[in-house]
């Protein structure tokens, strides 16, 4: 197994145009570094949700979190949030550059492939 995962020789998998995610993992927690070169954008990413728990951090960027049906919320860096499984969520970005870091439990092995 590798212990260290250092950031410049990570894999790097382009999800789509401005978007690239690094991911490095145990046995059964991921951590996932997603990036967005995409932004500001107009209109929020498509709801989507997974049976996966996810807890991410902001680390770079603003973005409007939407939960479910409830109010979006603006984040800023250092702000977090935890997403229960099977709870529809998405981001709008509301800046140049994003990156948010997101941990999931158990694995999410279509990422893997």
């Amino acid at each position: 197994m590798q212990y260290v995962s250092k950031y410049n020789e990570m894999p790097v998998t382009k999800i789509a145009d401005g978007i690239e995610r690094r991911l490095v993992h145990t046995e059964n927690l991921m951590l996932v570094n997603v990036e967005f070169t995409d932004g500001p954008t107009s209109e929020p990413d498509p709801f989507h949700s997974h049976p996966h728990e996810q807890v991410s951090y902001l680390a770079n960027g603003e973005v409007f979190l939407f939960v479910s049906d409830e109010e979006k919320v603006h984040l800023k860096p250092g702000d977090k949030f935890a997403i229960p499984p099977n709870v529809p969520h998405t981001i709008q970005r509301l800046t140049p550059f994003v990156r948010i870091i997101d941990c999931f439990t158990p694995l999410r092995d279509e990422f893997l492939k």
